[in-house]
C-alpha cells in the first residue's frame, strides 16, 4: 500500500452542477479503494443541481473509518472546476499546506449574464486563491476537453493534473486503470487523451510541487 502524506488525507472537489464534480469524486474514491485505502465521500449541493454549487469531500485513510465532512482549514488538496467556486472553498477549507489545482475559466451565473451582478475581478480572484494556499496551479481543463471533442471531460483533465501534484495519493497509472474500468471504446480513448493532456498541462506549469 502506498504511503499517504497525511492520514487522514482530505480532498475537496468543487464546481458548478453539470461539470462532472460527482464523477470526479467517484473516480478518486474508487482509485483509492482499489489501492487498499478506506474512503469516505460526502457531497453537498447548492440551490440547483445544474448551475448551483457542488462540493465533494473525499477523505482517505490507511486504516480508519472517517466522517464524511472535512474540518474547516484542513483540506490537503482542492480540485476546482470553476475559479469563483474554488475561491469560496479555499476561504473555508484551505490551510498553509493546501495544494490547489483549478480551471481558471469562469462559468458566469445568471445574475451576471443578466447584468444584475458582477463577477469578481479575475486578477484579484487568482491572487486570493494563491494567498490562501501553499500552491495554486491553473489548468485550462475545459479548453483541453473542448479540443478533444467533449467539454464534459474537463473533470478528467483536472484529475490528470491532480495526479501530478506532489503528495497526490494516486498517480497516472492508478487513475488510468480506473478509467479503463469505467469507459469503453471511443469514450475511453477520448478520456485517456484528455487525461494525458491534463498531465502534460501540469508539467508545462512547472511540474509537480
Amino acid at each position: 500500500m502506498k504511503q499517504l502524506k497525511c492520514d487522514p488525507l482530505n480532498i475537496v472537489i468543487c464546481g458548478i452542477g453539470g461539470q462532472g464534480n460527482v464523477l470526479a469524486s467517484e473516480v478518486v474514491g474508487s482509485t483509492m479503494t482499489e489501492l487498499g485505502f478506506r474512503v469516505s465521500i460526502g457531497e453537498t449541493y447548492g440551490a440547483s443541481q445544474r448551475g448551483g454549487s457542488v462540493m465533494s469531500h473525499v477523505r482517505v485513510s490507511a486504516a480508519r473509518e472517517l466522517g464524511v465532512l472535512i474540518p474547516e482549514g484542513e483540506a490537503h488538496f482542492i480540485i476546482g472546476f470553476e475559479p469563483l467556486e474554488t475561491l469560496r472553498i479555499a476561504r473555508r477549507y484551505a490551510g498553509e499546506e493546501t495544494l490547489v489545482v483549478y480551471d481558471p475559466r469562469p462559468v458566469y451565473p445568471q445574475g451576471v449574464l443578466r447584468g444584475a451582478q458582477a463577477y469578481p475581478n479575475m486578477d484579484a480572484l487568482r491572487a486570493e486563491i494563491r494567498s490562501l494556499s501553499a500552491s495554486a496551479r491553473e489548468i485550462p481543463a475545459a479548453d483541453i476537453a473542448l479540443r478533444c471533442g467533449d467539454a464534459r471531460a474537463a473533470n478528467i483533465a483536472l484529475l490528470g493534473a491532480f495526479s501530478r501534484l506532489s503528495g497526490a495519493p494516486l498517480d497516472r497509472e492508478d487513475l488510468s486503470a480506473v478509467l479503463r474500468q469505467r469507459f469503453r471504446g471511443a469514450v475511453l480513448e477520448m478520456n485517456e487523451k484528455v487525461f494525458a493532456l491534463g498531465c502534460e498541462a501540469m508539467d508545462a506549469e512547472g511540474g509537480a510541487q
